[in-house]
């Protein structure tokens, strides 16, 4: 049994599929299991390999996520006092997070706050009420940062320390880059820049040596007014394409998986196609997410 397999994907091209054919290749009744948080797409090989059958275990229920957090109370506090708190952490996230790691993280980040009222004498380890109305508020507040590491251990103890509203929480309404491929969020970025940088500042952004380009009054008069109020313009693929290269530091090749990607954020509608019907220019693209958006893909 390999518990944390994914990182069999780190050591040398051979020793996956070994594992996969080891019966085959020890000649005895030996099965190999596999332990792992990652999908068997993100672990196949490129040199092909024996496919392991596939089994997925079920969630938590609440109740096993309740025994298993509670187990981790401080040695300080009472077992009972530590369970009231997991019972009402579970009772806000419960509903959109079943994933025990990152219960335990909150769970972590936000007992402190739950602790305060006893540790200035203000209330018992009994008293629930108060308690509740003391974490509640800091509570859905973290419920922005569920799933999302853009905010560290530290930042947020800081922001809870200075009670920061919400509005505080910069960069985390970006929820669904965290999923993105590596390329797309690239692809993602270069959209952008596609779409609010004119074609001709093309050259001056992205070439190495560009020589050197005149600002004529024409440029001028039109770039006081600032592109983001005048929202995303269209651009064809190529050009996409162009700044894709030259902002990824290593060489990318057009492959059927850079199209596809493509494809991907059109559904995911952080892409638009715009002007089908011509179908001699070829497809023509704008980028409908917003600056913050794009900020936290980027960091």
């Amino acid at each position: 049994v390999l518990d944390r397999a994914e990182q069999l994907r780190e050591m040398e091209a051979n020793v996956l599929p070994a594992f996969l054919r080891l019966q085959e290749l020890t000649d005895r009744n030996v099965t190999v299991i596999l332990l792992s948080e990652v999908v068997w797409e993100l672990f196949r090989p490129n040199i092909g390999c024996f496919e392991p059958f596939t089994l997925y275990f079920p969630d938590y229920s609440i109740g096993h996520l309740q025994k298993i957090l509670s187990q981790n109370h401080p040695p300080e506090y009472s077992t009972d006092f530590y369970a009231a708190y997991i019972n009402i952490l579970l009772g806000v996230f419960y509903m959109v997070c079943r994933d025990l790691k990152e219960l335990q993280h909150l769970a972590a980040l936000n007992f402190s706050k739950y602790c305060e009222p006893v540790v200035r004498g203000e209330a018992t380890e009994r008293d629930t009420r108060r308690l509740w109305k003391n974490i509640e508020p800091h509570l859905k507040r973290a419920m922005q940062t569920v799933y999302l590491r853009e905010i560290s251990s530290s930042q947020w103890e800081l922001l809870q320390r200075e009670d920061g509203e919400p509005g505080q929480l910069k960069g985390l309404s970006a929820h669904t880059h965290v999923e993105l491929p590596y390329y797309s969020k690239f692809l993602l970025i270069a959209a952008y820049l596609a779409s609010y940088n004119p074609v001709r500042t093309d050259k001056r952004f992205f070439l190495k040596h560009h020589g050197k380009i005149r600002k004529t009054n024409f440029m001028k008069k039109h770039e006081k007014t600032s592109n983001h109020l005048l929202g995303p313009k269209p651009f064809p693929l190529d050009r996409l394409l162009a700044i894709l290269y030259s902002i990824v530091d290593n060489r990318v090749a057009p492959t059927a998986n850079i199209f596809s990607q493509i494809t991907s954020l059109v559904t995911l509608q952080l892409l638009s196609m715009v002007g089908q019907n011509d179908q001699l220019d070829g497809p023509r693209y704008k980028c409908t997410v917003s600056l913050d958006f794009i900020r936290a893909v980027a960091r």
